[in-house]
């Protein structure tokens, strides 16, 4: 009995000897060092410069843009119209030759399609023709009116003389009116009518090609002539989002041509009623174009700002990782060093996340693989 007391003397002394080595703090050249505790917790990853883990992620700097109010609408560029003509010929005619082509600038006046054209000839017949009877019954007139003041005539072959001229004066007034009306300048030989350019611009469209016939009622424009350097926005605005624009507010577009970059304008025009098809309302905005980027018929992307002046970070959601009811990006400390940091969202579209607090523009965060880091960081905890 008494030899089995000394068995577990023994045991325990040795148990005791190993707790008291493993928790004593280590002497080394270096000092005294503690022992690292099983589970640390950490928000920060250490990498090797040759880590196969940075292989998978994608690190870029934080830009700011102007914070939107809602998600990205679909739009549609479109001309302005109010620095926009749609030319149609008002003879009808055979096309001589083209004076414009597409991508040239025209001046007001200047002529930009020859056209051999009967209703012209015909107009011009009519004006010459009321000239000269204008001319005849004028004279008649004026022997009606020295044959009255001599007694060899009556008062009403005067009166029916005036009449005559009058209505030739008017016929002649008439058909002047319409030849104008034709062309601002003479054709080029009888018969041929120039057909001129309203305003200067940029002749964009052309859809008349030499010999063709061509007719005053036809459906779609001969030229269309525009000033490039400024465009429409047409804006298919959702119901539920008509509360937050208004007349004169800022906005930004975007388009697939220029992905990385932005187009500011205002909101000009708002539509009065709902379009009962699609349950949206027609805005539009104007935006200056001044490097002529932009080009009718482009699809876009669109966003009401609250000022241009106020801007926020923005990244990609790829970089976003969700733990509960917070958020975190992963900002890179220094070459390796990763750390997860929480963030305050502002708005968050289909593809990118507004940031209100947590981050500062310039810092770097990473785009992607922000998941697999989660991941590995949950592995280290």
């Amino acid at each position: 009995m008494i030899k089995f007391d000394k068995r577990i003397v023994a045991v325990s002394v040795v148990v005791l000897l190993f707790v008291i080595y493993f928790s004593w703090p280590h002497v080394t050249d270096e000092g005294v060092q503690p022992v690292p505790a099983a589970h640390k917790l950490t928000d920060t990853l250490h990498f090797d410069a040759n880590a196969p883990q940075l292989s998978f992620i994608k690190i870029a700097a934080v830009e700011a843009f102007p914070e939107p109010l809602v998600e990205p609408m679909n739009a549609r560029i479109a001309y302005d119209d109010n620095r926009t003509a749609r030319v149609f010929s008002p003879v009808a005619g055979r096309v001589v030759k083209i004076l414009a082509e597409t991508g040239r600038q025209v001046a007001k006046g200047e002529g930009i399609l020859v056209l051999d054209s009967p209703d012209y000839a015909q107009a011009v017949a009519d004006s010459s023709r009321a000239d000269a009877d204008l001319l005849r019954k004028q004279e008649a007139f004026e022997r009606a009116r020295l044959l009255f003041d001599a007694k060899g005539i009556a008062r009403k072959d005067l009166e029916n003389a005036e009449a005559d001229s009058h209505q030739a004066e008017a016929e002649a007034a008439r058909a002047r009116a319409r030849l104008n009306n034709l062309t601002g300048n003479p054709g080029r030989a009888p018969g041929q009518f120039v057909l001129v350019s309203p305003h200067a611009g940029v002749v964009s469209e052309r859809q008349v090609s030499s010999g063709s016939e061509v007719r005053p009622d036809a459906p779609n424009p001969l030229f269309v002539i525009t000033d490039p350097a400024h465009v429409w926005i047409q804006v298919d605005l959702p119901e539920q989002q008509m509360g937050k624009v208004s007349v004169g507010q800022a906005m930004m577009a975007q388009v697939d041509a220029y992905p990385n970059e932005l187009f500011t304008g205002k909101i000009t025009v708002i539509a009065g009623a709902l379009d009962p098809a699609t349950r949206r309302m027609q805005v539009r905005c104007e935006i200056d174009n001044l490097h002529l980027k932009l080009k009718p018929e482009m699809y876009a992307r669109v966003w009401p700002i609250a000022s241009v002046h106020d801007s926020l970070p923005r990244v990609p959601n790829t970089a976003i990782v969700t733990q509960g009811l917070f958020s975190y990006v992963f900002v890179e400390q220094s070459a390796g060093v990763l750390q997860r940091r929480r963030v305050t969202l502002g708005l968050q579209g289909h593809n990118e996340s507004y940031i209100k607090e947590g981050l500062k523009v310039g810092e770097r965060v990473v785009t992607t693989g922000a998941l697999l880091l989660n991941a590995e960081l949950a592995g280290i905890d």
